[in-house]
């Protein structure tokens, strides 16, 4: 399959086709990880650590954010 880049804003995009988006089991909120071999862009779905450690992140910064209102509301 060949493909061409899509300018998208100030950067190009790689559209991917819904075929293979269902194959790999991913979709717009599925974290991936991009590698290079110096010819090749490997795409690959981001490991159960990558995704903890996105998740632990995400909810550092709402309870940073929101922690005394969630605490109140526990009460």
């Amino acid at each position: 399959m060949t493909k061409t880049l899509t300018k998208h804003g100030n950067s190009l995009a790689l559209v991917i086709d819904k075929p293979i988006l269902e194959q790999m089991g991913v979709d717009e909120t599925t974290p991936l990880t991009l590698a290079f071999d110096g010819r090749c862009m490997i795409v690959t779905r981001a490991s159960s650590n990558t995704r903890r450690k996105m998740v632990r992140s995400a909810i550092d910064e709402i309870h940073h954010e929101f922690g005394n209102a969630m605490k109140k509301l526990a009460e």
